[in-house]
Order: structure tokens, then C-alpha cells, then sequence
């Protein structure tokens, strides 16, 4: 069981002495610094964005491990830290979770055998091949005398790509989280700029990356639902290589930093904001239909896409819903060195990553 219960690849641990958060999504390694500041607190100590070559991470798989590698040496230079531990996260797509019900004050030697009970039930492949972990969430809903557990398990190869790349790199993995769970601690943040703090409120995250669009849907501050859509910011970088005739990577600036023809708002970003918009009403319909809830209150939009000026007030038109940006780092302090204008451009795209090095404050 010891080899199932590793702590080195934690989702749940609490209390870890202080990471960086690195986030190893399928077009950027994202990595963030936090400090105290007191109270609850947090300063954004730094940050760092490093481009990956194409196909270097597919469908959250690392195909390239040199190239991850240099990518995180990269960013961890651009960084400009000392701090060496890291807290990385594996894409929902690759972790199994279950909720179960267990009698409420069992040993925790005891709570681990009816983990790999329960595992042995729905993990479609040998228990050797896994890393399983478990979380009390509380007492269970209708018996005081039991407990809800979360129990959360992922292929033991997809935990040791992504310590691969990072120690590959020089960082020492602390923590291996699940990408949606950083995302949600990072929600926190962002919380407190909705009505009532999000409580009693039905709040739909949109996470836009290169290749996916990532919905998350959370009641009264509780994930409810989840959905993968294929749209992302990919599309955009491809058009703009299609239509001028660049690389992948002069797109990818170009798209970034500016630099194309007058003509490209109307020919090409406004057309692409047209279908982000159309995307994001489909998977709010599709929620709405599909689930007992009926409306949504506020959504919230990250990723890269979520920097586009000006796209949440044509996602809330094509909704009707009322929509933000959601930067985490909004109303946090920041290093002097940091540009309030820049963090603001890049702070939806740095979820994962913000949620991770929250885990050295847990």
C-alpha cells in the first residue's frame, strides 16, 4: 500500500513548505512565485511564461521530454528565483476520481485499505500501475455516521513524465496536484469580486487553452460539473499562419505582441471572437440542458483568449450572462518589478499555475 500512498505525489496534501507552481500546458510552461503578505494574504513574488514547440505536449501527454525540459529551464531562468520545489499538476483527463462514503472515524491505516477496495472497483487497470491518493471531504450528506471521501488515482507513467521533465530541469517536485483542483484554489481569489463572495451563486469558469476549452461549473463555491470542448486559442495562431505566411512560433509573437496588418482585427480576430463567443453560449446551453441547474450566474473566462480586449462583452451579449475576466491576481500585491499592465494581459492564462504555488499556503 505504501508504494500507493506516496506522498511525493500528493494531490491532497496541506501543509508543504513553499513551492513555485509550474503549469505544463500544451502550448507554454507557466510558472508563479507567491509570498505571504499577511492575513490570508498573498504577494505575487514573480512569474514566468516560456513557449513549447508544437506537439511537444499533446492531449496532456509530454511527447518531447527535451523540449519540456529546456521550456522549464527557460521559464525558471526568466523567473529569476532561488526556490527549487515545485508543485506541478497532471490534466483532469488523466486522473480518475470518485466520491464514496466510509464509516466516519476509521483509522487511517484502515481508510487506505477500503481506498484500494473501493480502487480495485473502478480503475480499469492493475493497482501496481497507479498512484492513488484520498481526502476526508466531511460527514456525509444524510448519516452523521459517515464520512465522504475523495479518491483520486492516475497512471503512474503520467506522474513520472511530467517529475521527469521538471527534476530534468533542476526543480524537485513537491506536489503533484490535479490541474482543475489548482484551477478552483485560484477561484478563491476571484471569488471575493462576485456578489456575496460566489455563495448561493452558480459561477461557469471557461479555462480557453491552445486546444481545449475547459468548463467548470461551480454551486454555492462547489464544483458541479465538468466538460472538455475542442476549441482554443490554436485556432486563432493558425489562422494567422494561413493568412501571412508565418512559422508556428511568428504567429504565436505576432498574435502576442502585435505586428500584423491593419486588416487582421476585422479579417481575422473578430471572426475568431465571433466562435469563442458562439462556444462558450454552446456549453452553457449544453450545462443548463444536461444538468438539474437551470441558469448560470456569472461567467468567468481564462486562458490566453481571455486577453483579448474586449471579448467578455461579446461572450455576455451572445449569453446574456454576466461576464468577467478572471485574473487571480487582480487585487493581490505585486513585486515592484512586476507591471500592473503586463500582469493584467497574462493573469488569465496563469490560473493552474497561481493555484499551484497557492499550496505552499494551505
Amino acid at each position: 500500500m505504501k508504494g500507493n500512498f506516496n506522498l511525493k505525489f500528493d494531490f491532497f496534501q496541506e501543509r508543504t513548505p513553499p513551492v513555485i507552481g509550474v503549469d505544463i500546458s500544451s502550448a507554454y510552461v507557466k510558472i508563479v512565485e507567491l509570498a505571504s503578505a499577511g492575513k490570508g494574504e498573498y504577494r505575487l513574488e514573480g512569474y514566468a511564461i516560456a513557449p513549447l514547440s508544437k506537439d511537444a505536449v499533446v492531449d496532456g501527454n509530454i511527447a518531447e521530454l527535451d523540449n519540456v525540459v529546456d521550456a522549464i529551464k527557460r521559464a525558471w531562468k526568466l523567473l529569476g528565483s532561488r526556490e527549487k520545489r515545485a508543485a506541478l499538476a497532471l490534466p483532469a483527463a488523466a486522473v480518475i476520481s470518485k466520491k464514496v462514503l466510509m464509516t466516519a472515524g476509521l483509522r487511517e491505516e484502515d481508510m487506505e485499505l477500503q481506498v484500494e477496495s473501493e480502487a480495485n472497483q473502478y480503475i480499469p487497470f492493475s493497482l501496481d500501475e497507479v498512484n492513488i491518493d484520498f481526502q476526508v471531504l466531511g460527514p456525509a450528506p444524510n448519516n452523521p455516521e459517515e464520512v465522504e471521501v475523495l479518491i483520486a488515482a492516475s497512471r503512474k507513467e503520467k506522474i513520472e513524465d511530467r517529475v521527469a521533465a521538471a527534476e530534468g530541469a533542476g526543480l524537485k517536485v513537491s506536489i503533484m496536484d490535479v490541474e482543475t483542483y489548482a484551477a478552483e484554489s485560484a477561484y478563491t481569489l476571484v471569488s471575493r469580486q462576485l456578489p456575496n463572495n460566489g455563495n448561493d451563486q452558480t459561477v461557469m469558469i471557461v479555462d480557453i487553452g491552445a486546444s481545449m476549452m475547459h468548463i467548470d461549473v461551480l454551486h454555492d463555491n462547489e464544483s458541479v460539473y465538468t466538460r472538455d470542448q475542442a476549441f482554443g486559442g490554436g485556432q486563432l495562431t493558425q489562422e494567422i499562419q494561413r493568412r501571412y505566411g508565418l512559422s508556428p512560433e511568428e504567429a504565436e509573437i505576432a498574435k502576442r505582441k502585435g505586428g500584423l496588418p491593419e486588416s487582421y482585427t476585422v479579417e481575422v480576430l473578430q471572426p475568431f471572437m465571433q466562435s469563442l463567443a458562439m462556444e462558450v453560449a454552446r456549453a452553457l446551453q449544453f450545462f443548463t440542458s444536461s444538468t438539474q441547474y437551470n441558469r448560470v450566474d456569472h461567467i468567468l473566462l481564462a486562458g490566453g483568449c481571455a486577453a483579448i480586449p474586449a471579448i467578455n462583452q461579446l461572450v455576455q451579449e451572445r449569453t446574456q450572462v454576466n461576464t468577467l475576466i478572471m485574473n487571480p491576481f487582480k487585487e493581490m500585491a505585486l513585486n515592484p518589478r512586476i507591471k500592473p499592465q503586463q500582469i493584467a494581459a497574462d493573469g488569465p492564462a496563469l490560473l493552474i499555475a497561481c493555484g499551484l504555488a497557492m499550496r505552499s499556503f494551505a
